[in-house]
């Protein structure tokens, strides 16, 4: 298994250290980005490089973009077409794609000629392109759209159930979320609508994504949450609020931020600038214009002494102070600092 690497910056470059602190690969590069299912992607001369644990470069092609690698294939983009990568930078499909999604349950959405349909790992069609959208397969179920509505097929490429909404997302559990003039819903794999679209749909916001079961909705610029019934279990009434973690999730109330349980009732009454999630029994929140971190009980464990504060994620958080980052553990010990 491999273990857990945090980005860190010197003089302006990023590299890598471990839990311990220790660097295990030297910043030496302009941009990076966090690992993610084994790989992390680093800007060299202008293009994206995927990079393994060790830190050696997967160089074998410059391409303009490189996705996450899903089931051991990530899509590449060659100029204005795509194609698929292994984990040796081999091109085992060629670049001919207009768009190309991830592999999920050994098929990949790819469009040729602004139609949409699913290949094999080998790049065999094994749905012919004929919809205007597809998306990623789910427990056996893909969504797919096209000009007077949507629905799912199967990994034979046979219709499961056709809805007469714009859209459908891919399933989370047994729950899609449908859009439908720019608001969304909920259905279910028996294609029954649970919760008409009612609710706004932005691009580039998590839209119906289920954290504990429960999604923040929102109506005339309140939020709440609902279940995966498509029952509101905390009606629209808060400012503003964050996904449930550890069974808790920030809200807004009176410009002042405090936590609610998955009941909805208030487990920290509003008392701080801003607050986030909580995570390994620790969550970051503002007091007079600086973070510091409190457990449960609304204790402040680790004082407000930081510009900004993320999450804790496997033993360490990322913190800034007077513009250096630096990463503690939960004790709030400092395990690696930026130098000056």
């Amino acid at each position: 298994m491999n273990q857990a690497l945090y980005k860190i910056r010197e003089k302006g470059k990023y590299g890598f250290i471990n839990q311990q602190g220790e660097v295990v690969i030297e910043p030496q590069y302009y941009d990076a980005e966090d690992f993610f299912n084994g790989y992390s992607r680093i800007r060299l001369n202008d293009k994206l490089v995927p990079m393994d644990p060790i830190g050696r470069l997967l160089i074998k092609h410059f391409f303009n973009f490189v996705g996450y690698f899903e089931e051991g294939l990530a899509r590449a983009q060659l100029v204005n077409r795509w194609g698929y990568i292994d984990q040796k930078c081999n091109l085992v499909i060629d670049v001919q794609y207009d768009q190309a999604g991830d592999f999920s349950a050994g098929l990949a959405a790819v469009s040729k000629k602004k139609q949409y349909g699913f290949i094999n790992p080998a790049g065999d069609w094994i749905v012919q392109p004929q919809y205007e959208w597809a998306g990623t397969f789910n427990k056996g179920l893909a969504p797919v759209a096209w000009n007077e509505g949507s629905g799912f097929i199967g990994p034979d490429g046979f219709l499961a159930f056709s809805t007469l909404y714009e859209k459908c997302l891919p399933f989370q559990g047994e729950v899609s979320v449908i859009v439908h003039r720019r608001q969304w819903g909920l259905l279910n794999r028996d294609g029954v609508t649970l919760c008409e679209p009612k609710y706004l749909y932005k691009e580039g916001v998590s839209n119906g994504e289920f954290f504990e079961d429960l999604a923040i909705i929102c109506q005339d610029e309140r939020f709440g949450f609902l279940n995966r019934d498509g029952h509101e279990v905390i009606a629209p009434q808060y400012a503003a609020v964050g996904d449930f973690s550890e069974g808790l999730a920030p809200i807004k109330e009176d410009k002042l931020y405090g936590y609610i349980n998955l009941a909805g009732q208030v487990h920290l009454a509003p008392q701080f600038q801003d607050a986030d999630v909580f995570s390994e029994g620790l969550a970051a929140v503002s007091i007079k214009g600086s973070w510091g971190y409190i457990n449960r009980d609304g204790e402040l464990v680790i004082p407000s002494i930081f510009k900004q504060a993320k999450p804790f994620k496997n033993g360490l958080a990322l913190v800034t102070t007077a513009g250096r980052w630096a990463y503690i553990n939960p004790q709030g010990q400092v395990v690696w600092a930026e130098t000056l």
